[in-house]
C-alpha cells in the first residue's frame, strides 16, 4: 500500500499545478460541442431595495468554426416584448453586437465604446453577452487554488485584450472535477470591484455542460440581476440563416 503513496502524491501535484491559460481552455471544452441550443429564459431585476421585475425571454445559440451567433427576444413584459439582441462572436476582434427596438421598428448597432453599459437595464453588460473566447484574454502564470463554501477550486486570472473593455480584470473560480466556471469577479476600469457572478445548476447533456442559472451581483450599486434557463433543448437543427439580421424584424 505505501508504495502507492509517493504516486498518488505526484498524481495530486499534476492535477493541481495549471496555468490560467491552459485552464481556460478546459473550460472552453466542457462548455462545447452542444452544436445548438434552444430555451426559455427568465431574467429578475431587483433594485437596491429589493424590489423585481420579470422578464421572459426566447434564447438561442449555434456554435460555429468562425464563432458563436447567439439571439435573444424578449417575450414579456409588453413593454419590452419583441426586442432582440443579436451576437455574432470573433476569435480576432470584438464581436459584432445589434439590437432590435420595435417601438422605433429599428436595428442598432451596438459600437464597441458602448458595450460596458448596461443591457436592458440589467445588471449584466453588453459585453458580458459576448460569447467567452479565451484568445480575447491574456493570462497570468498558474491558476491558484482556494476554498469556496467548503471546497477546493482554481482560482485563474485573465485580462481583456479589448481597449474599450468595461473591466481590467476576471477573476474566475473553476471547479477541478468538470472544469465549470461557478464564480466570476469582474473589476472595473479603476481596478475596483465591481460585479460577481454566480453560476449554478449546471447539467450534463452528451459529455456537454450547460449553464441553468446566473446570479449578477453589483457591489457598487447593491442591485442584482438573476438568469434562469429553461426547457433547454441542444443539437435542434439550427442553422446560420436562424441568425441572419433580417430575423432582427422578423
Amino acid at each position: 500500500m505505501q508504495k502507492w503513496l509517493p504516486l498518488l502524491f505526484i498524481f495530486a501535484l499534476n492535477t493541481w499545478a495549471i496555468s490560467d491559460y491552459d485552464l481556460a481552455k478546459k473550460t472552453d471544452a466542457a462548455l462545447s460541442g452542444f452544436h445548438d441550443a434552444v430555451s426559455e429564459m427568465q431574467m429578475t431585476l431587483i433594485n437596491a431595495n429589493g424590489q423585481t421585475r420579470e422578464r421572459t425571454m426566447l434564447m438561442k445559440v449555434l456554435e460555429g468554426k468562425a464563432g458563436d451567433k447567439s439571439l435573444m427576444e424578449f417575450l414579456t413584459p409588453a413593454d419590452v416584448k419583441g426586442t432582440k439582441f443579436l451576437n455574432y462572436e470573433h476569435f480576432d476582434r470584438d464581436d459584432d453586437q445589434w439590437l432590435y427596438l420595435p417601438a422605433l421598428k429599428r436595428v442598432k448597432r451596438i459600437a464597441s465604446r458602448n458595450k460596458s453599459g448596461s443591457f436592458m437595464g440589467s445588471e449584466f453588460s453588453y459585453e458580458d453577452l459576448s460569447a467567452f473566447n479565451i484568445e480575447k484574454y491574456t493570462y497570468g502564470g498558474d491558476a491558484e487554488t482556494v476554498e469556496l463554501e467548503g471546497k477546493s477550486y482554481y482560482k485563474s486570472v485573465r485580462f481583456p485584450k479589448e481597449k474599450d473593455s468595461g473591466y481590467t480584470k476576471q477573476v474566475s473560480w473553476i471547479d477541478p472535477e468538470t472544469y465549470v466556471i461557478v464564480r466570476v469577479d469582474y473589476y472595473d476600469r479603476k481596478k475596483a470591484l465591481l460585479k460577481t457572478a454566480r453560476f449554478s445548476d449546471y447539467r450534463n447533456e452528451g459529455g456537454v455542460w450547460r449553464i441553468g442559472k446566473i446570479v449578477m451581483t453589483n457591489h457598487q450599486n447593491d442591485k442584482e440581476t438573476i438568469l434562469v434557463w429553461k426547457h433547454e433543448k441542444i443539437d435542434t437543427g439550427l442553422t446560420d440563416k436562424d441568425f441572419h439580421k433580417r430575423v432582427l424584424k422578423q
